[in-house]
């Protein structure tokens, strides 16, 4: 059974056709994130299930109640929706207890309690309770917004960018307290980030749109390791994508014969590697790499990780970057061999790459 089931939903801005026919369905317990470029319809979709916006056709049902069908909608405040959005939403005028506490009946005999409990919960300490929005940090605010999306047990939650504003250390770790709280609350989420890194470490499962469209959904190991095209490749992450010819379970390519995991599969194909499945070791010579190897153009430091760039001895014209987590990469001018781990994922037939580098000599 689903929690979330969403079927043929479209909307339409004008002549703009913001959705188009898109359905999915999301279990108990899940948490999905819902990624895509800019325009291609995550907010809108979002908005829609909360009952913020209407749709042109189309329907979204929770358990076994349909809130959205058609232009026709439930009212968002009777959906059993909690909402937590980029900035919080707090209301300034308020204590943090009274904000916790916005959703709750003022005559509810347990109101007090049900906040104090979920300051625990969202482990904001109970001294706060008196203290407004501006004398808190923002993880701390996203906390509170948290606590007061929570306090009425929603059947599902939505998660609008809810860490874009915060600072890289915090926003990890309040990625990590979000999921741990709703893990242990068994609480059915949907988040919308442009992160991808965000995306895959939060959810259990992607839905990337397109344009207004579904174009994958799955687990997201499933879709960072075969991505239907190379565009959901590239856009989840970083992509090697070579052209190859494939045979017996093989992909001769740029470097070398790599293994695929399809046997059946022969004929020309663009092949899929991420970086992480290639590691570089100091070499002699082309003469040596046997092929597979090439010579560093430039490295550019990112601290936890370096972007390297690599004239290949195959086709020196192309360039192959990739990320290093090495201390020491390999200086400017150094020839290294390739080593790759792993299968390659093929697309079907030679799809078109963008145009590569050419290597400074």
């Amino acid at each position: 059974m689903s929690v979330l089931t969403v079927s043929g939903l479209s909307k339409q801005y004008g002549a703009t056709l913001a959705l188009d026919d898109i359905s999915f369905s999301v279990a108990p317990g899940i948490r999905a994130a819902i990624v895509g470029p800019s325009g291609s319809g995550k907010t809108t979709l979002l908005r829609i299930i909360a009952g913020f916006e209407t749709a042109a056709a189309g329907t979204v049902t929770i358990g076994n109640e349909i809130i959205v069908d058609g232009g026709l909608g439930v009212p968002a405040h009777l959906r059993g929706i909690g909402v937590v959005t980029q900035d919080g939403s707090l209301f300034p005028h308020l204590s943090i207890a009274e904000n916790i506490g916005f959703g709750l009946t003022r005559n509810q005999t347990d109101r007090d309690a049900r906040i104090a409990e979920l300051m625990d919960i969202v482990e904001l300490p109970r001294s706060m309770a008196d203290r407004r929005p501006h004398q808190l940090s923002g993880g701390q605010q996203q906390r509170v917004a948290l606590a007061r999306a929570l306090a009425r047990r929603p059947r599902l939650m939505l998660l609008d960018e809810p860490f874009s504003a915060l600072d890289t250390g915090l926003r990890e770790t309040m990625r990590r307290k979000v999921a741990d709280v709703l893990r242990e609350f068994a609480v059915t989420a949907i988040l919308v980030t442009h992160d991808q890194g965000e995306a895959l470490g939060f959810a259990d499962q992607l839905v990337v749109l397109k344009e207004g469209r579904l174009v994958q959904a799955g687990p997201p190991r499933l879709l960072y390791l075969q991505p239907r095209n190379p565009v959901i490749a590239r856009f989840l992450g970083d992509a090697i994508l070579l052209q190859a010819e494939l045979a017996d379970g093989a992909a001769r390519c740029a470097l070398g014969q790599i293994a695929v995991a399809d046997r059946t599969r022969r004929g020309p194909a663009t092949i899929l590697l991420r970086p992480e499945q290639l590691r570089l070791r100091p070499s002699g010579g082309p003469e040596l790499a046997g092929g597979t190897g090439g010579r560093i153009v430039e490295v550019e430091f990112g601290g936890a990780s370096s972007l390297v760039t690599i004239a290949l001895d195959a086709d020196a014209d192309t360039l192959l970057q990739l990320r290093s987590s090495d201390l020491s990469p390999p200086e400017p001018g150094t020839h290294v061999a390739i080593e790759v781990s792993g299968a390659a994922y093929p697309f079907d037939g030679a799809v078109a790459l963008e145009p590569a580098g050419k290597a400074k000599r």
